[in-house]
């Protein structure tokens, strides 16, 4: 049975919707959302553990508040994982070091939840694993959204002159004929082990594959956005099977 290890980040400062990770959604607190779906892959997965990873207090209080046995909430974030420089690679490295020795076992996947993403379901991460174990050559696999604009025919960049032209070259007439572009939607990430083992440091994009979801799906950045996803799934909106 593979060891599966879930962590969801959240760090306590926030510029653009201060305390989104905690700030009340639907009835919830947001990274509720990712907790119980984590805890639902887990029923599927039993060898499967779910690692909180703050430097808030207060976040952990919130977690701790829901009662939910299945998370573990033992890991401080240290200071320096803790600042606007610091990268998720990084972060999900540090407790996945952390998980391994308190449990005295190594995982065969990491899955991070993003919590500000959480429009996502048991199927997208299901479908995302299998598609993962099935390519030999893939490290890693992420969740992405059909992009809105396409740098082949409607995106545009100032060259060195100061004047605009489209940010990829092609002589595309029509977005459909234009190569597909996807925005990362930030909701899941999923690792295996051996993209950890990389020399020198591991990149995100080395070896990596999507799986686009079928559905909805966007990260909250602006207050707009957090009002809007409110609204969804307030008022049954959403176009999938979501855990509420």
């Amino acid at each position: 049975m593979e060891n599966i290890l879930i962590t969801l980040c959240a760090r306590g400062g926030s510029k653009g919707i201060p305390g989104k990770n905690i700030k009340s959604i639907a009835g919830k607190p947001l990274i509720a959302y990712s907790l119980l779906l984590a805890i639902e892959f887990q029923k599927k997965h039993p060898s499967t553990l779910i690692y909180l990873s703050t430097d808030s207090s207060e976040i952990k209080d919130v977690v701790d508040n829901l009662c939910l046995a299945e998370v573990n909430t033992n890991y401080v974030r240290p200071e320096y994982l803790a600042n606007d420089t610091a990268g998720k690679l990084d972060v999900i490295i540090d407790v996945k070091r952390f998980a391994e020795e308190q449990n005295h076992l190594k995982f065969d996947f990491v899955m991070d939840l993003d919590i500000t993403s959480p429009l996502r379901n048991l199927d997208d991460l299901e479908n995302a694993l299998t598609n993962l174990k099935n390519n030999v050559d893939a490290l890693n696999i992420f969740s992405v959204s059909p992009a809105g604009r396409n740098p082949y025919f409607n995106m545009v960049e100032l060259n060195e002159e100061g004047f605009a032209e489209l940010c990829k070259k092609g002589t595309f007439l029509t977005r459909q004929s234009a190569p597909a572009v996807y925005d990362m939607n930030a909701s899941f990430y999923i690792f295996k082990n051996e993209f950890f083992l990389q020399d020198p440091k591991p990149k995100l994009m080395q070896k990596a594959i999507i799986l686009k979801v079928p559905h909805l799906c966007f990260d909250l950045d602006e207050p707009i956005d957090f009002e809007f996803m409110n609204f969804l799934i307030q008022n049954n909106k959403l176009n999938f099977d979501f855990i509420k």
